[in-house]
């Protein structure tokens, strides 16, 4: 559907309707903004012109399409090219298809709403996900339905950070207490192949044009042998701190109690 500033209106109307009564907003034509100064800070939220876009896949738009009278919330929306009425779009930051500004760790709306609620590719950049998925499912009518989508085998990325990367067991711990899963798949652009391809574009593009022509003519047999006898070859000593932490296997912390 195309954006409209009165389509937009009169959605953010409807919206006014399912927010907490006690909670605070701003609220103009354009925007429901529920994310207060003292909440930025302390989620580290900052101005950004970071764009996160993507479409919708045959799943959510089943779910938009179940819902023509309902509402469906877009949990951690990103910039948007179609714009549904039926659709409330949440975001941290302010895109032009933003419709409510608020964390999924702290969701403004009354319980028992949303229809349908989707979090695609999300989950990993809240710094709480238990407490999101809880959120997510306090504000999904009985019988609404969820789709989520979270992430296991992909590099470090994106604003406003990445935390969590889960396994199928991990995104059903955070569910199953609340809502009924009704099954888990992999989708197609889930499928090891985009985790594959996106690590090895990541390594290659973290080298030295030497390094990189060199490593790029390896075969896949090349490199199925122990990972400890490639520690000193260039294509695994040449790469910097940041790519290590984008494509690490693990990562550790040491620390100290001050008290």
């Amino acid at each position: 559907m195309k954006f409209t500033r009165e389509l937009k209106q009169g959605k953010l109307d409807k919206i006014i309707n399912v927010l907490k009564d006690d909670i605070d907003y701003d609220y103009n034509e354009l925007v429901i903004d529920c994310l207060s100064g003292t909440t930025k800070s302390e989620y580290g939220l900052e101005t950004t012109e970071n764009i996160s876009c993507h479409g919708y896949d045959r799943f959510a738009r089943e779910l938009i399409e179940q819902n023509p009278n309902g509402l469906v919330l877009d949990c951690g929306a990103g910039q948007k090219s179609e714009y549904y009425e039926n659709v409330v779009n949440l975001e941290i930051t302010n895109y032009d298809s933003t419709d409510v500004i608020a964390l999924g760790e702290q969701l403004p709306f009354k319980d028992s709403v949303f229809d349908g609620i989707m979090s695609l590719n999300v989950l990993e950049h809240v710094k709480d996900p238990f407490l999101c998925a809880q959120e997510i499912s306090r504000v999904l009518k009985k019988n609404g339905k969820l789709y989520c989508v979270a992430p296991f085998l992909c590099p470090y990325h994106d604003y406003p950070d990445h935390y969590y990367n889960m396994t199928h067991s991990g995104l059903l711990t955070l569910f199953d207490k609340y809502l009924k899963v009704e099954k888990q798949e992999v989708i197609a652009s889930g499928l090891p192949i985009f985790s594959l391809t996106w690590i090895l574009n990541s390594w290659a593009a973290g080298l030295d044009e030497e390094t990189k022509s060199s490593f790029l003519g390896m075969r896949v047999q090349d490199l199925l042998g122990d990972p400890v006898s490639y520690l000193e070859m260039p294509f695994v000593k040449n790469l910097s701190r940041e790519k290590n932490f984008e494509l690490a296997a693990t990562t550790a912390i040491w620390a100290t109690k001050d008290s």
